[in-house]
């Protein structure tokens, strides 16, 4: 029996023995690179599948979450700014919900910042799994944060139709509402490109609140022109429709976060895990494969059965072999625990000894 583990970074209980491949081909692991010379350098330059290798991709993903982040917080945070001076003159209670929600979109980069920055750690004997869960907490705050706009957007909207107000600078509010959608837009492909690269859900999350923010911006425009048409309720209503919209982007946010907190994995990533384990030589069956995110980066815990009458060594080299497999297989793949079990002869049961704690 020989089970293998490869860790991204160092263990509460020693170092990993991690082992060397240098390959000269690329196989899709995240380097966080663009470019055409930076792909003929990857290309080029050999890489390894050991912790250390790991530990830096994890620090790029990091990284480039964190420019993402940044980035948007400036765009939306301006874009928010534009739209508050015209609320201010012109009074309009859909621009108003759709600012508060540009302005919420663009505080959620506070605590994707800080999950981005624990998920560098080290695990320690307290988090012998690292920190990477902190995306998922962090993605809990954004559905609260989504959720609180989503209530003042409606209330407010409500106040107004309780209590009618003239919107003044109907062109203006218009042009608030074109911006609030170029900038939302901007922001959430950038947000969901980043966040699918990096394998991370709360991006993901906070990209697809983003373009649903534009798409409410639009609804702006509707609210003046119907203000301009004569409709004094047209303002209140569109902000009544913008809020039912935030409650639409919670519901599809708050789905992607439950799945990642109950470590849901996407059927066909098991399924290419369990085809690249039985492709693997020596492999003669395959028993349970586990995989969960730990933030934006995979965990593997798999079962092979080898021949019995191989050494300790062969079997060993056999799970060496599955996990390099799964390597190649699993591009956000950070660890595998590769357990193998000998192939049973006569009926025996190589487990019974466990078979009354199960």
């Amino acid at each position: 029996m020989s089970d293998r583990q490869a860790a991204a970074g160092r263990s509460p209980d020693g170092p990993q023995h991690g082992h060397h491949h240098g390959h000269g081909h690329g196989h899709g692991h995240g380097h966080g690179q663009a470019g055409v010379w930076a792909r003929i350098t990857h290309l080029l330059r050999p890489h390894a599948h050991d912790a250390s290798d790991r530990i830096d991709t994890a620090l790029e993903s990091s990284a480039e979450g964190m420019r993402a982040l940044w980035i948007s917080l400036g765009v939306l945070g301006l874009t928010a700014a534009v739209q508050a001076a015209i609320v201010a003159l012109s009074g309009s209670v859909a621009l108003l919900g759709d600012t508060v929600h540009n302005a919420a979109d663009a505080l959620t980069a506070v605590p994707l910042g800080i999950a981005f920055l624990l998920g560098r750690r080290a695990p320690d004997h307290r988090y012998t799994y690292g920190y990477g869960r902190a995306e998922d907490l962090a993605g809990i705050v954004i559905v609260l944060v989504i959720a609180a706009s989503a209530i003042t957007a409606g209330w407010t909207a409500v106040d107004r139709l309780v209590h009618p107000r003239p919107v003044a600078h109907l062109g203006a509010v218009a042009a608030a509402g074109l911006a609030g959608f170029a900038g939302n837009e901007l922001v959430a492909r950038y947000r969901i490109r980043v966040g699918r690269r990096i394998g991370s859900a709360a991006l993901v999350a906070d990209g697809l609140h983003a373009r649903a923010d534009g798409f409410t911006s639009l609804a702006v425009l509707i609210g003046a022109g119907g203000a301009a048409a004569g409709w004094d309720r047209a303002d209140p209503v569109v902000g009544l429709l913008i809020a039912a919209a935030i409650a639409g982007v919670l519901a599809q946010a708050s789905r992607q976060i439950c799945h990642r907190l109950m470590d849901a994995v996407d059927p066909a990533v098991t399924a290419r895990a369990r085809a690249a384990l039985c492709a693997t030589g020596g492999v003669l069956q395959v028993g349970r494969v586990r995989l969960r995110w730990v933030g934006h980066r995979l965990e593997a815990d798999c079962q092979i059965v080898v021949d019995h009458t191989l050494s300790v060594v062969a079997a060993h080299r056999v799970a060496v072999a599955a996990e390099h497999a799964l390597l190649h297989a699993l591009p956000r793949l950070a660890a595998a625990t590769v357990h193998t079990d000998p192939r049973p002869v006569d009926g025996a049961d190589h487990h019974a000894l466990l078979a009354g704690h199960r």
